[in-house]
């Protein structure tokens, strides 16, 4: 990976802060070098669209939860998969829902991956690890 992939961030669109300090602690404990970015529902998530059109630097990655206020996950990644300029960025769903319409729903909208959240901080640093280890450093982004 070049050195300009350590810059570019993770979006996370979370609105649990318990769930954001959660994932936080789990990147700084994986010393993850990309900067996280937060949204705290959908509605902040897709005021993200303007600003990557406007020139502003698109995320690696997005991780996104499905239970959201304002916008509900899954239309913010209708949205997002909508838009040129975010078409092509991987979403990852970071969800508790097992729900199977759930799944297949993300999918069809263009979801990358789905994971269903530990509730162990211990396996929830594991989740973290294998995000990190596969989309941040193994994984060839689209600029």
């Amino acid at each position: 990976m070049n050195a300009v992939d350590f810059n570019r961030p993770i979006l996370l669109v979370e609105d649990n802060p318990a769930d954001v300090d959660l994932t936080l602690r789990a990147f700084a404990k994986r010393r993850l070098a990309n900067p996280v970015h937060v949204a705290r529902d959908g509605e902040e998530a897709v005021a993200w669209i303007p600003r990557w059109e406007a020139g502003e630097t698109l995320p690696l990655l997005i991780l996104l939860d499905l239970k959201l206020p304002r916008i509900d996950g899954l239309e913010v990644l209708a949205r997002l998969k909508s838009h040129a300029v975010s078409r092509k960025t991987p979403v990852v769903v970071l969800t508790t829902s097992e729900e199977e319409m759930d799944i297949a729903a993300a999918y069809s909208l263009g979801a990358n991956s789905y994971i269903v959240k530990p509730v162990d901080f211990g396996k929830f640093i594991d989740v973290a690890a294998q995000v990190e280890m596969y989309w941040c450093m193994l994984n060839t982004a689209p600029r």
